[in-house]
């Protein structure tokens, strides 16, 4: 296992891929047909090739049409000067927010750049821009479509660009579960007057089960504000079911308190989840089994072997990982949290940082002066956000100059009312702050 600080971390996760494919580079790639056209495995059902090629994709996913070949023959600075032109004549008709973890050949062209809450919070901060082009994930440019004003148009630049873990929990089997619960618990408040269940989301899941949570008393939350939130619910509930990420929900719990015994894991094709009532009755957060793939490939064995080689470093990992893992870290937090640690560490630091890798290395590049690696040294980007090609934001924003609104997400008025409670309820459920 080798970590060095040399052309890997200059370049872009995109060109490193493309060096490890042409056999010009040591590093190790999770799939060759990463370095192939995000254009050509949008024809082929799944999440594309990275971190989440084996999820099962649902049937119902959004597919993307074909790119136009006048965008998937450009060279990529005749991409970039295409889309600087764009912004230029939409001007401040237009706001482009990118993801921590999107390809920096996208990063570079956005107004902001920031993890889901921080691009929650952007997305209301322009309400007289015409076009919010939200280069991230359907979730994401749900939760703007449904923050930003009617006569806005919130646009996703390739609707391919899904999310496997949102996936892992729909709305059918979230209702069915909540029937099963309520049969077990019943929907009386106790005598502190809270109710038996709070539903939490985190915001890594669609637009129909945020309206649950804003129909039955709950809220989203973040891996920013996920403690908060949780004392939030139960201020006002004897129990949490947490859906659809059981890693964020567990560390989060667990640095709470909660013994692991009172966080039984909820399958959604099994009857009850797959326990007993005794145990759901004893059950302080029900924790849905749902993952990200980015975060499942981190392990104690890469925090070892990051130790042994440098006895100094110091690991950040997001709460997305394993237990075991956040345990053997010596931190973990938000992207964001991640990056602050960054900024604010003392020259000369090493630091393993368990997170997805274009966030990694670009931190590494923006940072030289530190030792930043990325803990799996293997390259494995999200699949679905590494579909945000430079060549689809060129097309979408080409289109608004045209006058022509492409791939627009729109959110149903009957499901966004009710999605927007919980959303502004976790909008006021500020983290606290860390030091």
């Amino acid at each position: 296992m080798s970590h060095t600080a040399t052309t890997e971390n200059k370049a872009s996760v995109a060109q490193n891929i493309g060096r490890i494919a042409r056999k010009q580079s040591n590093q190790s790639a999770c799939g060759t047909d990463l370095a192939e056209p995000t254009w050509d495995f949008d024809r082929i059902p799944g999440y594309g090739p990275g971190a989440s090629a084996r999820d099962i994709i649902p049937l119902n996913a959004p597919t993307q049409g074909t790119l136009p070949a006048e965008y998937r023959e450009a060279s990529d600075e005749e991409l970039h000067q295409r889309i600087q032109a764009a912004k230029d004549t939409l001007q401040d008709k237009l706001v482009i927010l990118g993801h921590f973890y999107q390809r920096d050949e996208v990063v570079q062209l956005a107004d902001y750049v920031g993890d889901s809450f921080q691009l929650a919070k952007a997305a209301l901060a322009h309400p007289d821009a015409e076009a919010i082009v939200f280069c991230g994930v359907h979730f994401m440019a749900e939760t703007a479509d449904m923050l930003s004003n009617p006569n806005q148009h919130v646009i996703l630049p390739n609707l391919a660009a899904g999310c496997s873990m949102a996936d892992m929990a729909n709305i059918d089997q979230v209702e069915d579960a909540w029937e099963q619960l309520v049969e077990i618990y019943g929907d009386e408040a106790d005598a502190e007057g809270r109710v038996p269940l709070v539903p939490v989301t985190y915001m890594n899941s669609s637009a129909a089960i945020k309206a649950f949570c804003g129909r039955n008393g709950g809220i989203v939350c973040t891996s920013s504000n996920a403690s908060t939130v949780l004392e939030w619910a139960f201020e006002r509930g004897q129990r949490v079911i947490f859906f659809p990420d059981q890693h964020l929900g567990r560390n989060t719990a667990k640095a709470m308190g909660i013994s692991l015994e009172d966080m039984p894991l909820w399958r959604p094709n099994l009857p009850l989840g797959g326990n007993t009532e005794d145990a759901l009755e004893r059950a302080k957060v029900i924790l849905w089994n749902g993952f990200c793939s980015v975060h499942k490939r981190f392990t104690v064995k890469q925090i070892e072997q990051a130790r042994e080689q440098y006895p100094d470093v110091r690991v950040i990992v997001h709460p997305e990982c394993p237990m075991d893992v956040v345990d053997a870290a010596d931190e973990s937090g938000s992207t964001d949290y991640i990056r602050k640690a960054v900024e604010a560490a003392p020259a000369g630091s090493t630091i393993a940082i368990g997170t997805e890798i274009n966030l990694v290395q670009r931190l590494a590049a923006e940072y030289p002066q530190h030792t930043i690696f990325c803990l799996d040294d293997v390259v494995c980007p999200c699949s679905t956000m590494y579909r945000i090609h430079p060549g689809y934001l060129a097309w979408v924003l080409e289109g608004l100059v045209a006058g022509e609104v492409r791939n627009r997400i729109s959110v149903d008025a009957a499901v966004a009312e009710p999605a927007r409670v919980a959303l502004e309820r976790m909008l006021a459920a500020l983290p606290a702050v860390r030091s």
